[in-house]
């Protein structure tokens, strides 16, 4: 892969990729591509309510109107925007989609973060940019995307290549997990020892019986195995056919004939919205291009009072996990997660971060490892029972 000139904003090239895949793999990922138009047409319908509402509690005054059209107000401004709403992107990623150099892109993003249009998020070496989704500035260029034509050969061929970087992405993923079935299991080696983790995973979740659990990424299928004393049916989600089948083969020996595992995508989930009283996503987010999408798609998934179980890890510097592991995000900060939950409609309960223990390498040094962290977060809907009505009702 010919190198790309060096990226001012932070953002680094992504990995090699891999022989292709089509798959997604797991621990995380079904493909998350869509055709341009359901993208730009899903942004649209998501925003409208919310562009109206903002727009009538916070007028902006003149001159502030004017510096937001200004900064919009530019061809490949405004095609940045277009891209970056639908998601977090680099720089790389930018210069393949748009075909512009670096400094012009990176000079386009200065200005738009200095109107207050973007939010830049720094991971490692790598910045990733994603337009702001909240605040009058955000309303203003919300609505001017709505009016767009989506039709439009620029933006439409825009789009188009927005879905080639990211079917990059899940081929490198799928890849790596293809070839690596088995062996990326050696991964917990960098983090506290994973009997731990389950131990603190059954204490937060309780022994409490639940109708429904699914678990999004399964991979192994080791936490529908874990659970299994508390749900009445299971069912896991993988698009890795690799997985899936060292899945089954784990609940075959576990004679858990309740427990379905299928192949689908993280983020179109095939299960009717609301079925599933609790719902688990373990070491799978950091290898998604969008985490937020996929908390969202699991809160859905919820019944009324269901949780949701994320476990990840925190913030870290280790590069070679995203050059030699697929990993798009290096962790999450408890901040972060927080606001992704709460903009998915629930509440969280518990929060638990696991330290490793320090070790020292060959040369008496003390090695990097891994803090995990754990999320349960809850439905605030509750079911009321009626004694006129056998049905239940939602509060």
């Amino acid at each position: 892969m010919s190198a790309k000139p060096t990226e001012g904003v932070g953002s680094a090239a992504p990995p090699p990729a891999s022989k292709p895949h089509k798959p997604i793999p797991t621990p995380s990922l079904p493909s998350s591509t869509k055709p341009y138009k359901d993208i730009f047409m899903s942004f649209a319908e998501v925003q409208l309510s919310e562009t109206e509402r903002m727009l009538e509690r916070t007028p902006l005054s003149l001159e502030e109107t004017v510096a937001v059209l200004r900064a919009a107000g530019e061809p490949t401004r405004f095609r940045l925007l277009a891209l970056l709403a639908q998601g977090d992107l680099t720089v790389t990623d930018l210069i393949d989609i748009l075909g512009q150099s670096q400094p012009r892109i990176s000079r386009h993003l200065k200005l738009l973060a200095e109107a207050g249009l973007l939010e830049r998020y720094q991971e490692g070496s790598w910045a990733y940019f994603r337009a702001i989704d909240d605040g009058p500035a955000a309303a203003i260029v919300s609505d001017l995307l709505l009016r767009l034509n989506r039709d439009d050969r620029q933006i439409a061929r825009d789009m188009e290549r927005l879905e080639a970087v990211r079917r990059k992405r899940a081929e490198r993923a799928a890849a790596y997990f293809a070839q690596n079935a088995e062996a990326w299991k050696s991964l917990r080696a960098l983090h506290v020892d994973e009997a731990k983790v389950e131990r603190a995973m059954i204490e937060m979740v309780g022994d409490r019986p639940v109708q429904s659990m699914l678990d999004l990424g399964t991979g192994t299928g080791r936490l529908l195995e874990l659970f299994a004393p508390i749900y009445v049916k299971g069912l896991g989600i993988d698009a890795s056919r690799d997985m899936l089948a060292i899945a089954r083969s784990t609940l075959d020996g576990a004679d858990l004939s309740r427990v379905q595992v299928r192949q689908a995508d993280i983020f179109m989930l095939p299960e009717a919205a609301g079925d599933h009283d609790l719902v688990t996503l373990h070491q799978v987010l950091h290898y998604l291009d969008d985490p937020a999408a996929a908390i969202r798609e699991a809160a859905a998934a919820l019944a009324p009072g269901g949780r949701l179980l994320v476990v990840d890890f925190a913030p870290h510097e280790l590069e070679e996990l995203r050059t030699g592991h697929a990993h798009l995000r290096l962790g999450f900060s408890h901040r972060q997660m927080a606001e992704w939950l709460s903009d998915a409609g629930l509440e969280t309960i518990e929060v638990r971060d696991l330290e490793p223990d320090e070790e020292s390498d060959r040369n008496g040094e003390r090695s990097q490892k891994l803090t995990v962290t754990l999320w349960l977060a809850r439905d605030p809907r509750m079911l009321i029972a009626s004694a006129d009505e056998p049905t239940r009702k939602v509060a």
